[in-house]
């Protein structure tokens, strides 16, 4: 689970180092990845501004629902406290391959959205969010939108996601403009 250097654009963020577990240099690992056990199949990890160097993690366990890492070479609890809160990488290159209509949270940033029924262009994804129910697209207008209004689209695939173009960074909704 060795890292070395790498041109961070081409980073994603997959989890962060937790708090001290024990004496020895452990840590509760805090994975982003979804399903959480995702964080299980990496090997490639890179630390957050190269902050620690030679940044190798030896080992992730899981403990029933958390997971517990120790990096190589920190052996105290001292030592590691220094890092709590610190976010771990991998390659977005190391991510599996994804179906025809599926994208990782990432690659919808600055899609365009254009409804299916009508083709009216709405904007462009600005962010993901989640309220509580489901996760949300946020779209902010463009010169080219139908109108200037902002709009939440609540992420959920054959109601309001119909298809996903990832080659020509379009994201087909049904989703009416007065919404």
């Amino acid at each position: 689970m060795k890292a070395s250097n790498i041109n961070t654009k081409n980073l994603i963020c997959i989890a962060s180092i937790g708090k001290p577990r024990g004496l020895k240099g452990e840590f509760f690992l805090n994975s982003y990845c979804s399903p959480k056990e995702n964080i299980l199949e990496y090997s490639n990890f890179y630390i957050q501004n190269n902050s620690i160097h030679n940044f190798q993690i030896e080992y992730i366990k899981k403990l029933s629902s958390k997971f517990c890492a120790k990096i190589l070479d920190i052996n105290d609890v001292d030592e590691i406290k220094k890092f709590t809160n610190l976010k771990i990488y991998i390659n977005k290159e190391d991510l599996p391959g994804l179906d025809k209509n599926e994208a990782y949270w990432f690659e919808l940033i600055n899609m365009e959205v254009v409804d299916i029924s009508s083709g009216d262009f709405l904007g462009r994804v600005s962010s993901l969010s989640n309220f509580g129910a489901q996760d949300c697209l946020e779209i902010n207008p463009t010169k080219l939108s139908v109108d200037n209004n902002q709009r939440l689209i609540p992420f959920i695939k054959d109601k309001f996601i119909n298809k996903i173009d990832r080659d020509q960074n379009i994201i087909y909704v049904n989703w009416d403009k007065t919404f």
